[in-house]
Parts: C-alpha cells; structure tokens; sequence
C-alpha cells in the first residue's frame, strides 16, 4: 500500500527526497506535498474519506487542473485578501499550539518559509474559487427547475428547517461629545505630521493605533478596491490621491474618521491604506441614548402615536433597515428569515422569549458593521417554527440546494473534459486507488 510505505518513510526521515508521485500537464506532484498536506488535515482532524495517499493526490492534481484554467484566464486575487487570510491562519495556529515556535516546530518549517507556503496555499485556493465562480457564472435558474428538483428529492434529503424569526429593528447612536471628536482629530493630524516629517512610516502607524481590525495587521492596507466598494466619503478622497509620499486629510465615514495614504492606482480601482480612529462613546451618552428610544417605545406602545415601522423609518440610524422599515435581512439567505444563531447575539437574546408583535425594551448592543456601542430596539414579527421543508415556505432554502447541486454538476463536468484533455501519469505505488473521477489512469509505467 502506497500510503503504509510512504509514512514509514516519512517517519523514518525528515527530509523527503523531491520524488515525483503524479505529473499533471507538466506540473508534478511530489511525495513531500503530499505528506505536507496529509499533517495539515491530521492537525486541522480534515475527514479524509477513504486512503489519504489516494485522495490527497488526486486532491492536488485537481487544484492544478483549475490552477492553469486561471493562468489561462489571468485570474487575480488582491494580496491584501491573501494576507489578512494567512494571518488569521496563523494566529489561529499560535493561539492553538502555545507560540510561534511550535508551529515551526509542529510543521518542520521557520516561520518566513511557512508564511510564503500559507500564502501561496491561500492565493491558490482563491484562484480556484474565482475560475469555479466563472465556470457557474451563466447558470439560470427557473422556478420549474426548483420545483421538479424538489420532486426528485427523495424524502431522507430534505432538509429539517430549524425555528426561524422575522424582525424588525431600530437602532440610535449615541451622541458624541464635540470634545471626543476633536481629540479624535489632533490625534490623526500629529500621525499625519509624524509621516510628512519622516519620523514614522504610515504602516507602521497603522498597525500600531489604527482601530480597523482588518486592514491594521497589514500596516492598514485594505487591496484594490472600485469605488462601489468604499464608502462614498472615502472614496472620494481616496481617488483624488496622487502623491504616495503625501498623506490626505480626514475623513469622516459611518466608522469613524481617517486619514489616507496612497499605494496604486490600476485604471478604476485603488489600492490604499488607512488609519482609523473611532470616538469613545461614554456611559452617560448611552443612559441618554436608552433613555430616548424608551420615550419612543412608550409613544408606539402605550399612546399609539406612530407604528414601529413609521418609527424606524424616520429615527432609526441604521440605513440599511431604516429604509426597510426597520426589517433585518439575512445577507446568509437574502431573505427576511433568521435561525437564533444567525442574529446578533444581543438580538437573539431579547428575541428568544418574545411572542410575535412584541416590541422589546431599549438595549445596548455592539454595532457589528462598524465595532461600537448603539442603543437599540426591537419588534418581533414572525415566528416559523421548525419544520421539514417545503415549497411554499422555504422556496429560497431549496432554490439554493438547487443552485448548489445545478453548480457542482457543471464544475465536474468541466473537471472530467480537463481530465480527458490533460497528459497525466501517476507513478508506481500510488494508482491502486479508487478515484473520485474518472479518466486519471492514462499512462502506467
């Protein structure tokens, strides 16, 4: 058995000669990747269904068939996005394993060598997710499609739809004292002064006191980005930069206040990095907040005055349920519904003992767009409990089982053309395998 002889190899020396196991096109896949990859699903206890050094084989010559469909389509992924995954990989592992030195120690590797092969894993994986995406991208969807895959389905695959809610939101931000503000603004003028006098780099400042957990670790760099992607604010200071020696003036956005430092222009996209302060908002300006949306309550539920959703239509902070009514969407579903574990936890935990049409008293809650405390109330409205799915109820639900299903035939048939298409020879010792498709076994040696 190809894998018994191999981990005894590998137990036996660390340093794996580079033998070849498979060759795709003229890509090869060494024994040492896939012993590589083997510890990493054993760490991350990955399910391996079936012999490893059958499946983690074929598993890479995979990645390398849609690998060159990226080359051939000049597929590109932002850096920052590879960064900021490599990094939360690797605070995962840290935090997991004790300290720096034990993953180097866990993975044979120092930790510059293993943050090039995470990086290099991470691009990889984001190529093959954009040609999988592109392979998909014409798929339409009808509601006959729905309903005959419905029908097809047989009754042991339907999925059990857990208790779902509808709810209805208004929230308020606590006012900000002129004060906090200012300070806020002499703070990010002297990190401005710093950089123009050439005694601190802006990425450094960055990662040092920026207050935007994502960008911070990458010396507040955020990747090419259009302006449909950054707030309307920011953008349109972002673009007018010229001068990456230069840094702009503040910016003030929904998140807080900023100040910008070019990178690179690409056309229309713009690659730049930031620093972000936010104003400490104080307990008294929270009681007064809570103390507000009370009244309001009162006004709704005690003098009926206004409904909640002519409330949140008029004060309600929050643009996106404002202009909604107040409704929440669910961005997991695009719908109105909501398992427990899908709402903020603050939200769920009022909306767990409602009845439908209760309205719950004023609490403090952590925006989760913008990382702040924000006063809020909320309504629930509809309560589905939970059921085996059907049609009526859970179109969306099976609409995207169906896309999901419609998408992966269309990606493996694409997979078994490349096969078909592509020289591939598999070395002595590792084609005993019963792959997962079909069309590999071309040359025997």
């Amino acid at each position: 058995m190809a894998g018994s002889i191999a981990l005894a190899a590998f137990a036996a020396n660390n340093n794996i000669v580079e033998e070849v196991a498979w060759m795709v096109g003229d890509q090869p896949i060494y024994k040492s990747e896939i012993e590589e990859a083997y510890q990493q699903a054993l760490y991350e206890k990955t399910p391996i269904n079936g012999d490893p050094y059958c499946v983690i084989p074929e598993k890479l010559a995979v990645e390398k068939l849609f690998l060159h469909q990226a080359d051939i389509d000049t597929v590109e992924v932002a850096e920052s996005m590879v960064n900021l995954s490599v990094e939360q990989r690797i605070n995962y592992l840290v935090n997991n394993l004790g300290s720096k030195e034990k993953v180097e120690e866990y993975f044979r590797k120092p930790m510059p060598e293993f943050r090039q092969q995470m990086a290099d894993m991470m691009r990889n994986n984001y190529r093959v997710q954009e040609v999988q995406r592109s392979l998909t991208s014409d798929l339409k969807v009808t509601p006959s499609d729905v309903r005959k895959y419905f029908a097809e389905l047989p009754a042991d695959s339907i999925p059990y739809v857990p208790m779902q809610v509808e709810v209805e939101i208004i929230t308020v931000n606590p006012r900000i004292p002129q004060q906090e503000i200012d300070d806020v603004k002499a703070r990010l003028r002297e990190f401005s002064d710093q950089v123009t006098r050439g005694e601190s780099s802006f990425s450094t400042l960055a990662i040092l006191y920026s207050q935007d957990p994502g960008s911070s670790v990458r010396g507040g760099e955020i990747g090419f980005m259009g302006r449909g992607h950054l707030e309307p604010e920011y953008a349109a200071v972002a673009f007018n930069l010229n001068d990456p020696k230069k840094v702009s003036k503040i910016v003030e956005t929904q998140y807080g206040y900023h100040i910008i430092q070019l990178i690179e222009k690409r056309g229309d996209r713009v690659n730049t990095r930031h620093i972000l302060l936010r104003p400490k908002i104080s307990t008294e300006e929270l009681e007064t907040a809570l103390v507000r949306l009370d009244s309001v309550r009162a006004d709704i539920v005690k003098h009926n005055k206004f409904t909640f959703e002519q409330a949140a239509e008029v004060i309600s902070q929050d643009k996106d349920t404002r202009n909604n009514k107040g409704r929440m969407v669910n961005s997991e579903s695009n719908t109105t519904l909501f398992e427990m574990s899908q709402l903020p936890q603050e939200v769920a935990r009022r909306v767990d003992g409602m009845k439908v049409g209760d309205i719950s008293e004023p609490f403090i809650m952590k925006d989760p767009k913008r990382d702040r405390d924000i006063v809020a109330m909320v309504k629930l409205t509809n309560r589905v409990d939970a059921h085996q799915a059907n049609l009526s109820d859970d179109y969306q639900t099976i609409k995207g089982m169906y896309e999901a299903a419609a998408k992966q035939k269309m990606v493996k048939q694409w997979l078994e053309k490349k096969i078909k298409d592509t020289y591939v020879k598999i070395e002595d010792g590792w084609a005993d395998c019963e792959f997962e498709h079909q069309g590999w076994l071309k040359i025997r040696k």
